[in-house]
């Protein structure tokens, strides 16, 4: 080897050696390194160089974003020259999911639109009236049980209608002079108590959450009145329920989220008027995962605030934007977490849905695992300088 090539090869050795340990060094934030699969996705939340904890995974907006999409289609499509269509939003609001099968209330088109994305097909509920029965008015809030079981409250009717997992009626609960201004809706796991929120309003003392037995649809004692002391609510918004039993409430106008026992007994609250993290300008919906920690929407912030059972703050995801994108919303209302930990987020303005899955768990897992429908996924573009 000449004298030369060796002083190149001198210089280069230690160059490449830097380079490399850079190389390496940069694939990894925090210590779990999870980068090197974060780095693929556009939309992680939160951002690098915190490890991630979800991740954007779709958009649903019409019936054509879950059903099966065939050469036959294709063909066609490409042959007319027409756009892939189906049946869309007019104005969704609140949303429940079962084991994949997701429920959103559409207040314009009167109907719970049903978009199982397992199984890749689509259906309405609530549009036919059955024996006089089961029509729809203006579905408000949403909930399902264990069993798939869906109650919408009807803010027109001003009842709870409840289906079973397929959309056919089972029965009404409540007398529509029960709640004066229907709102969220909650129910317990075993599909047993129902609570109603009745959001009130400056003519009236009834804001409160009415109770009522779901089986008998007896009316049980009612849970708070209008007022700012606990246990008290000014305009509430919503109901979710624990697995044990416990109940958390979207108290609006007091900016706060307020947490009741089974029996309806005041435990605790968290929250304040405030534009910090873990405060409130104008909350709304609210939904639950298998853990515990409770999601709240903010209509003014344009996001969804995760709290641990204790009102601690554990995470935000979303911005206000007056453009459509992942995790930009101009009006969110619903809400709801499938058991899977995947999390489903409405917004009005933009007439969608966006799906959010849980880092740690793959495209084709959960309530999707071994279903057609993971194979038409669209996973998150890669992230690219200069994106958004």
């Amino acid at each position: 080897m000449t004298p030369l090539l060796k002083m190149v090869q001198r210089l280069l050795i230690p160059s490449i050696v830097i380079a490399t340990i850079f190389t390496l060094g940069g694939c990894a934030y925090g210590t779990s390194g999870k980068a090197a699969k974060a780095e693929k996705f556009q939309f992680v939340f939160p951002e690098p160089p915190d490890d991630p904890r979800f991740v954007y995974e779709r958009t649903i907006k019409t019936s054509a974003d879950v059903q099966p999409f065939t050469d036959t289609d294709k063909f066609r499509l490409a042959f007319t020259g027409e756009k892939r269509s189906g049946e869309g939003f007019a104005k969704p609001y609140g949303v429940a999911v079962h084991h994949g099968r997701l429920f959103v209330g559409d207040t314009v088109r009167r109907v719970v639109m049903v978009f199982d994305l397992p199984e890749q097909k689509f259906f309405m509920i609530g549009d036919k009236e059955e024996d006089g029965v089961g029509k729809l008015y203006k579905p408000m809030g949403l909930d399902v049980d264990n069993k798939g079981n869906l109650y919408v409250l009807d803010a027109t009717a001003k009842q709870v209608v409840i289906y079973d997992r397929d959309g056919n009626f089972l029965r009404n609960v409540g007398n529509p002079n029960d709640i004066s201004r229907p709102a969220g809706l909650g129910v317990d796991r075993e599909g047993t108590r129902l609570y109603a929120v009745d959001i009130g309003g400056s003519s009236t003392d009834n804001h409160r959450v009415v109770v009522y037995d779901a089986l008998s649809g007896k009316r049980l004692p009612d849970i708070g009145k209008r007022g700012k002391e606990k246990g008290e609510f000014n305009l509430p918004r919503d109901a979710v329920v624990a697995q044990d039993g416990s109940i958390y409430i979207v108290d609006g106008g007091n900016f706060r989220v307020q947490k009741f026992s089974s029996d309806g007994k005041f435990v605790s609250t968290w929250g304040s008027i405030g534009r910090q993290g873990g405060q409130f300008s104008r909350p709304k919906e609210a939904a639950i995962d298998k853990d515990g920690n409770v999601y709240v929407v903010d209509t003014a912030f344009g996001n969804f605030q995760i709290f641990n059972s204790e009102g601690a703050l554990l995470l935000a995801i979303g911005n206000r934007s007056n453009t459509d994108g992942p995790a930009r919303y101009s009006l969110p209302s619903g809400i709801a977490v499938d058991d899977d930990g995947r999390i489903y987020m409405v917004d009005q303005f933009f007439r969608k849905v966006d799906v959010f899955r849980p880092f740690i768990l793959d495209s084709e897992e959960g309530y999707y695992a071994g279903s057609a429908i993971s194979a038409t996924i669209e996973e998150p573009q890669p992230s690219t300088a200069g994106a958004e």
